[in-house]
């Protein structure tokens, strides 16, 4: 399975941009830049006269800055892992790729234990090209039972989630 790493590099190319502005604002306000005054304008002469006839831009800009704020926060703890539920187990999830190792084009397989391992989720994208039935009817007679033996005991509940690509 191939994990793709647009999270991570999406979050240092935004985490490297906010550093740089930030290291930029504060060598400003310090008066570290050399030719330049701490109390020289940001913006030209024709931005800035723009901005005071609209003062709805401004505003504008910060409701717009704000949701941007809130997207990247939302997207950041996404990536780190709040609001699944659970505990991943690499055993279970080993267990589903070798038990599924004849599906071409399978890109996500896990595993978690949810509470005091009474259950167990079970989550596998596979493409449409697949045999949608005989994973299921795969799933349902070996892998389930086998990860719920191994993980637990056969009374652990599963719940499978199934997703299939176009």
């Amino acid at each position: 399975m191939r994990q793709y790493p647009g999270n991570r590099i999406g979050l240092a190319v935004v985490g490297a941009l906010l550093l740089l502005a930030g290291g930029y604002a504060w060598l400003r306000a310090k008066d570290r830049i050399p030719g330049l005054s701490p109390r020289a304008r940001l913006l030209p002469d024709r931005t800035a006269a723009a901005a005071a006839d609209n003062p709805w831009a401004l505003w504008l800009l910060a409701f717009l800055m704000t949701v941007l704020a809130l997207v990247a926060l939302r997207w950041l703890l996404l990536s780190l892992g709040w609001g699944r539920r659970g505990a991943r187990t690499g055993t279970g999830t080993a267990m589903l790729c070798i038990g599924l190792k004849d599906v071409d084009g399978l890109s996500h397989a896990a595993v978690r234990v949810v509470g005091d391992a009474d259950r167990l989720r079970i989550g596998l994208s596979c493409p449409s090209s697949a045999d949608v039935g005989a994973v299921v009817n795969k799933l349902d007679r070996d892998i389930v039972g086998r990860i719920r033996r191994e993980i637990r005991d056969d009374e652990v509940g599963a719940v499978v989630r199934l997703h299939v690509r176009r």
